[in-house]
């Protein structure tokens, strides 16, 4: 059985993001450039996303580990980055230069790997 590579790279560092908003919200959302301490309506949407992100990225390596197809769940993980996308960008004149280039940036990203590895040959032993 071969291993993806790729599916597991992406999904890992999907689902430690997800769990790493889960643990610490506040320190994960520093991380994506955020400065202030957010509300705590903030703080369940940071846990609501660490949940998505552990679940898509868990998912993703699992597919990835028993040689299943993975484009998928690629799919799930460029979608989540593209409601991220949109979302942030209504709020795109009030964020700071850094939660700018970061947040939505790193969505931008996201989508681009999505995208790519959902339209990827399949993986195969």
């Amino acid at each position: 059985m071969t291993v993806d590579r790729a599916a597991l790279t992406a999904g890992s560092i999907r689902l430690a993001s997800g769990v790493h908003f889960l643990v610490a919200p506040e320190q994960a959302n520093r991380l994506w450039g955020d400065k202030e301490k957010p509300a705590p309506t903030a703080r369940l949407l940071l846990r609501s996303m660490g949940y998505r992100d552990a679940l898509i990225g868990g998912l993703l390596v699992q597919a990835a580990l028993r040689g299943r197809d993975t484009r998928g769940w690629f799919l799930a993980s460029g979608g989540a980055d593209a409601s991220d996308l949109l979302g942030g960008w209504s709020n795109h004149k009030v964020m700071t230069k850094s939660q700018q280039l970061i947040g939505l940036g790193g969505a931008v990203v996201g989508i681009g790997v999505g995208l790519w590895g959902a339209t990827r040959r399949p993986v195969t032993g």
